[in-house]
């Protein structure tokens, strides 16, 4: 990158950002951002004491630089030190505890941000922190392991999200018993030649004593409390179903280990009388070393599915486990050995294994309802569920592969309606991106795919989802909230279902009711994506709720930094609060994302019903600097 304004440098980064804060802002929102405000205040001292400057402050994140790595990790330890002591003088409600994250990595600065793969890697390390822990890289370890007075527990490598590598990853020790040590290394040799005798072990003798062993060592877990749950319990049981590992000799199978979890997800979260967290949510844990402790607590639910899945040639083995996590107690455990032919009527018996496990009996008519209408034909299910991985990667190539794979999964299978669903968010996907040839043509080719998909499966919640928002777009309002709903019917943990129907309310003026929806959508998500942040703030922003809508833009900004709707949110709010200077500065930004834009393009895009209010908040954008296009 040779553009001027920008150069590239070796720093070490630090991430923190506070754990469980929307439970937080949800109890008490002034007293969450006093203690933030002194809690940032004194981080902002230990940094600047230990060298560093602070590079950012989005939500409740933070983000230092240090031109030394023994310096950020000092920092680091000091600064949860530090916290814990503050916390003992609150009630435990109120404490308010931060994870961290340290790299030593290449960034690119820009004026006074920094951006690159080694301040990702930073915010991805913060993640994998328990509460109140700092998690380093190996960069960062190699430059501190004889020069401070802690020791550290190797926690293995992990693929993160836009890292094409594996990171090694290092937890800090600060017990002064563990002072100068390093646990872990050796270990987890010993455990990848425990794994390979295991395996050898399912091959050959049918897996009984590997799986004997994994029930054995998995026994021991420690309870979850519901003090430090993130949410309040709900009255209904609640369960997290993680993401299955993937035991296959193919890593290019993955897909189909995400699909077998996401579908006993879809079918769990179709009961009424069951409360299921998404797969979004669920899968922000992949690949990363969690405990059944950590994932109730964080996502509040009593209930925690894992699992694992190998296939071999026409085989498939599945391996699950149900646990009681206020107890820390199996309910109940079983490893499936089937043709893969059979994969739906195992994965509805494992749907209703656990539904039996946890007390939910189901009526007639919902046994029907949960039921899923499949196929006979695999290729055409493997290419339905390959082609969602590359959908969600949000690019016009990708997008053009999964349009392929859809075509593919609908000629070999014309009764399955998960091609359609796939073929039609394609022609959606075109829109958003901006590769459509006539956006009216690629909404109409949609519809009609949906529909097709719903007289396939009249349970199938994601197309009346996805009708929701087409007919939002289109201005037909009524449609959009008569299938919203019914999105919602059907399956009543949705937490898309909600998010689609709030959008058309939005829009229609019923911002309050908006709201609401978009609340109950993050509860069943807890790790939303950037655009529900987004959403929520835009539903704020029509309730004339601006402050409430800046907190909900900036932590959109913490996930996609470079979000131009955002921008525009924030450019709005500032100016109907009068903080001009602001409101000026976020104008800068839309302008430097997309210097094209105008009033013109996005009175065009403005679906909202009020005129006069579109009509005020252009007048702020004409005031910020947006020009009329």
């Amino acid at each position: 990158m040779a553009e001027e304004g920008f150069k590239r440098k070796l720093t070490a980064i630090l991430s923190a950002d506070v754990v469980g804060y929307s439970r937080l802002m949800e109890d008490n929102e002034e007293a969450t951002i006093q203690t933030l405000n002194t809690y940032r205040n004194s981080m902002t001292t230990l940094i600047q004491q230990h060298r560093g400057r602070v590079v950012d402050t989005t939500g409740d994140n933070l983000m230092a630089e240090f031109s030394s790595v023994v310096d950020a990790v000092k920092c680091a330890v000091e600064t949860q030190k530090e916290m814990n002591e503050r916390n003992a003088d609150l009630p435990k409600n109120r404490r308010m505890i931060f994870r961290i994250g340290v790299n030593l990595g290449d960034i690119v600065e820009e004026d006074d941000r920094i951006y690159g793969d080694g301040v990702n890697i930073a915010a991805r390390l913060e993640g994998l922190a328990e509460a109140g822990g700092i998690c380093i890289s190996r960069t960062a370890y190699d430059q501190v392991k004889n020069k401070l007075e802690i020791g550290f527990e190797y926690l293995g490598e992990h693929s993160v999200k836009n890292i094409s590598e594996p990171v090694h990853v290092y937890r800090v020790l600060i017990e002064p018993e563990a002072v100068g040590k390093v646990i872990g290394e050796k270990r987890k040799e010993k455990r990848r030649l425990t794994i390979a005798i295991v395996a050898v072990l399912l091959t050959v003798s049918g897996g009984l004593i590997g799986w004997y062993l994994y029930i054995e060592q998995s026994k021991k877990i420690a309870p979850a409390s519901v003090e430090n749950m993130a949410f309040p319990l709900p009255e209904k049981p609640s369960i997290a179903v993680l993401p299955f590992a993937n035991m296959s000799d193919d890593p290019g199978k993955e897909y189909l280990n995400d699909g077998i979890t996401e579908q006993i997800i879809t079918s769990l979260s179709k009961v009424p009388r069951l409360f299921v967290i998404s797969r979004t949510s669920t899968f922000s844990y992949k690949g990363r070393p969690v405990k059944v402790q950590q994932v109730a607590e964080e996502l509040g639910v009593r209930y925690v599915l894992e699992g694992s899945i190998q296939q071999s040639g026409n085989k498939i083995r599945i391996t699950a486990q149900l646990i009681d996590a206020l107890t820390g107690r199996h309910l109940w455990a079983q490893r499936y050995e089937r043709d893969y032919k059979d994969i739906f009527a195992l994965q509805d018996e494992i749907t209703l294994k656990i539904l039996n496990e946890i007390g939910v009996k189901l009526t007639e008519g919902e046994r029907i309802r949960s039921h899923v209408t499949e196929t006979t034909n695999l290729d055409a299910y493997e290419k339905a569920l390959e082609g969602v991985t590359y959908l969600r990667a949000f690019n016009i190539e990708n997008n053009a592969t999964a349009r392929r794979l859809a075509q593919e999964a609908i000629a070999l299978a014309p009764e399955y309606y998960l091609g359609y669903n796939l073929l039609a968010a394609v022609n959606i996907m075109d829109v958003w991106l901006g590769s459509s040839e006539s956006i009216p043509k690629s909404l109409a080719q949609a519809t009609e795919l949906l529909q097709k998909a719903i007289d396939l499966d009249e349970n199938n919640d994601q197309a009346y989802s996805l009708l929701c928002h087409i007919y939002g777009m289109q201005r037909q309002f009524d449609k959009a909230v008569a299938v919203g709903e019914k999105a919602i019917e059907v399956n009543p943990n949705s937490d898309a279902a909600y998010v689609w129907l709030a959008m058309p309310l939005r829009w229609m003026g019923e911002a309050e009711k908006a709201i609401e929806l978009h609340k109950k959508a993050m509860r069943l998500c807890p790790f939303p994506p950037s655009f529900y942040y987004l959403n929520l703030g835009n539903a704020y922003r029509t309730a004339g709720r601006c402050e409430e809508a800046i907190a909900e833009y900036k932590k959109a900004l913490q996930l996609t930094p470079q979000n131009m709707p955002v921008f525009e949110g924030l450019t709005i709010c500032y100016g109907l609060l009068g903080r001009e200077e602001e409101s000026r500065a976020a104008a800068a930004e839309i302008l430097k994302l997309n210097p094209k834009f105008s009033i013109k393009l996005t009175t065009k895009l403005n679906p909202y019903v009020n005129k006069e209010l579109v009509e005020h908040w252009n007048d702020i954008l004409r005031k910020a600097g947006i020009p009329e296009g």
